[in-house]
């Protein structure tokens, strides 16, 4: 971030997973953070937590419900933070849904339209709505968070995926940009991370997605949270979270042809594996009709 003390954060998504996380850790800094949320009463839980990770108590914590898939409600939003808090020195777009996870010819048109509603458009709406201000003070900086789905398409997230891949393209022409104003862009790329999204995609994906999820290990969002704000305090552009998203970040040229081969073969096998357990129920189902009771033939009347 720039070399002025940080005053204010606006986070969105800041009600859970790592937008909750990185609003304790920038509380813990001292910041006056502003969070955003659609889900009104989630929001108020996380403010009453929240207020045990100020530094100190003149430090002011603003919570405001607004769905960022909605422009004019997420203007009013950054307007009522920066009104009351100021212009901010930080914004971090959290905010994010999962949507259908499934293949694609499954998933309802309609899920496509509002998961990048959510996921693309609101960062793209936050950010219009601060940069002026980051623009008149020539300071502030952006972070997006994206996703590893961003780096390379996953079996199932063809709704999730392309949501991440369109912010990877915003955050590097905003980062051209805005050079020259002074105004820092980020985006970071959380690996799986023990969320309530994510426990909510892996409940209902199918068996291909969720045996390319169980071969990754899962992050904490405070971790996450940590190794982003690390990110941002050095001014990175780009900040994969964990070993295996920064290799693919700084080979993904060289070694995406592997990692799709490597993804293939899980499927494959999850495939393989669901396929048997098929035919072995469809076995037993079978060999249980043969062995039951016939049913007594119905006796005719015996009417005189």
């Amino acid at each position: 971030m720039s070399t002025h003390p940080p005053s204010h954060a606006i986070v969105t998504g800041g009600s859970s997973g790592i937008g909750l996380a990185i609003a304790h850790r920038l509380l813990a800094r001292g910041m006056h953070v502003t969070i955003v949320a659609r889900n009104a009463e989630r929001l108020a839980a996380a403010e009453a937590g929240l207020t045990r990770s100020r530094a100190s108590h003149s430090q002011r914590l603003l919570a405001i419900s607004a769905d960022v898939a909605s422009e004019p409600a997420t203007r009013a939003a950054m307007e009522q933070a920066i009104a009351e808090l100021g212009p901010p020195d930080l914004l971090i777009t959290s905010a994010g849904v999962g949507g259908f996870v499934g293949r694609f010819e499954d998933v309802p048109l309609e899920e496509f339209e509002s998961v990048m509603a959510v996921n693309y458009l609101g960062s793209v709406y936050c950010a219009r709505a601060v940069l002026p201000s980051m623009r008149a003070r020539r300071r502030g900086h952006i972070c997006f968070v994206s996703s590893g789905a961003a780096l390379i398409g996953v079996y199932g997230y063809s709704v999730y995926a392309p949501t991440k891949f369109a912010l990877r393209g915003l955050a590097d022409v905003l980062r051209a940009e805005l050079k020259r104003d002074d105004v820092k862009v980020s985006i970071c790329y959380p690996p799986d991370t023990d969320t309530p999204m994510l426990q909510e995609e892996i409940a209902t994906a199918p068996p291909e997605t969720r045996a390319i999820s169980a071969s990754a290990g899962l992050w904490t969002a405070d971790d996450v949270a940590r190794v982003t704000l690390k990110g941002i305090d050095a001014q990175r552009f780009e900040i994969p979270i964990g070993t295996e998203l920064w290799a693919l970040q700084h080979f993904r040229g060289i070694a995406s042809g592997g990692i799709n081969w490597y993804l293939d073969g899980i499927v494959a096998k999850a495939r393989a594996t669901s396929s048997q357990a098929s035919r072995h129920e469809s076995t037993s189902q079978s060999l249980a009709a043969d062995v039951a009771p016939a049913s007594p033939a119905a006796s005719p009347d015996q009417s005189t």
